[in-house]
């Protein structure tokens, strides 16, 4: 077939991978003149993992990235909101800190490599009915039998299926830094206070151009009030990240200027159907949710490996978009549910989410049965209503 995909992020070179090794005629098109990454750092689960080895790609997104064996939250006061470890999912099981910019280049260079056509600069206003990409400077690539929107979270495109993306009103702003004594290998870290401060350290293994491990640094804050923060000084900033995490110290030191850091804002989207007609959305552009739960790297990569596979399946597009639907919304909807439930315990104003919070879930992680349930939605593999993701044959 020839397919058309609209964006370069994760879930669009993904796809592009998949489909190319497939046999099939891929052109991707990115809006930006230079295709690049954004944001500082993710946390690939254990069900990424597997979809990154379906694509060959998995050792070398290792060599770049850092394990990951257990999250591990707590309050200001010590009080343990959350420890779950991967090895209790799976002998062996792992998270993968990873630096955005490293799972760009691992993924865009093996688009360079698989005969996928790339046009930068080109800008979809438009998909027409026949397949094609209208771009606003007038360009026009295809028709295509297939066009995948991988345009992410903020994708005008979708709108078009009829979808509802409110912005949520918190975000976080994110930095890189260097872990130079290697003191947050191994977990990811988060402290709260109350449910409207949350501190997070993310070991990312190696950042592009720089030497020695990194960790990926985040502090969540409301949207609107970004620029008061930002002109309230670095300064004040550090203290009141010290004064709620003093052993968050080494980190804090490597930030010199406020302009390290960067915003970032999430959307929960909702649409009844993915597809229309031959278009179909996935990756962050038909299921973006907060980051509470980390699996927008997870769900776009097993979104890619899943549309090669119902291609393989059903060559004919309407019904293999049918099967692509039923296949993935029993993992997408838990997810979707899941961390729209969670969101406001991390993300809020409310005392009462996070005295909820900080009574029983930890309690709850302990508790036989419960704790797998928590373990395994951590590893990204849940279905709702019940059961577990499965990889594709």
């Amino acid at each position: 077939m020839r397919i058309g995909i609209i964006g370069c992020g994760v879930a669009g070179q993904a796809a592009c991978l998949a489909l190319s090794r497939d046999g099939h005629d891929v052109t991707i098109v990115e809006r930006f003149a230079e295709a690049r990454p954004v944001g500082a750092g993710l946390l690939l689960q254990p069900s990424g993992l597997i979809a990154l080895d379906r694509l060959g790609l998995r050792g070398t997104a290792e060599a770049w990235g850092a394990p990951v064996t257990r999250l591990f939250g707590r309050t200001v006061r010590g009080h343990m909101v959350m420890d779950l470890s991967y090895a209790r999912v799976a002998d062996g099981a792992q998270g993968l800190g990873i630096h955005r910019a490293a799972l760009f280049a691992v993924l865009h260079d093996a688009v360079l490599k698989s005969g996928a056509r790339l046009r930068l600069g080109f800008d979809v206003c438009r998909i027409a009915d026949d397949g094609r990409l209208l771009a606003r400077d007038g360009r026009e690539e295809g028709p295509f039998d297939l066009v995948l929107d991988c345009a992410g979270a903020h994708d005008a495109l979708r709108n078009a299926f009829g979808a509802r993306d409110p912005v949520y009103p918190w975000g976080a702003i994110w930095t890189v830094c260097a872990d130079r004594s290697g003191a947050f290998a191994g977990e990811l870290r988060q402290v709260y206070d109350g449910a409207h401060t949350m501190i997070g350290i993310l070991p990312i293994g190696r950042a592009p151009g720089a030497a020695g491990n990194h960790v990926a640094f985040f502090w969540s804050l409301p949207l609107a009030e970004f620029e008061t923060q930002k002109a309230a000084g670095l300064a004040a900033l550090k203290a009141r990240i010290l004064s709620a995490w003093p052993q968050a110290a080494p980190i804090v030191a490597e930030i010199e200027s406020f302009e390290q850091f960067s915003l970032a804002s999430y959307r929960d989207v909702r649409m009844k159907r993915w597809r229309k007609g031959r278009v179909l959305a996935i990756g962050d552009a038909a299921h973006a949710t907060s980051p509470q739960l980390g699996q927008g790297a997870n769900l776009a990569l097993i979104d890619a490996i899943t549309i090669a596979h119902v291609l393989r399946k059903e060559p004919d597009v309407e019904s293999a978009l049918a099967l692509y639907e039923s296949t993935r919304r029993p993992h997408l909807r838990f997810y979707q549910v899941a961390s729209r439930a969670l969101t406001p315990a991390f993300q809020s104003n409310s005392r009462v989410m996070a005295w909820l919070r900080d009574m029983f879930l930890g309690p709850l992680g302990r508790m036989p049965g419960i704790d797998r349930v928590m373990r395994t939605t951590l590893s990204g593999v849940r279905l709702f209503p019940f059961g577990l993701w499965r990889p594709p044959e």
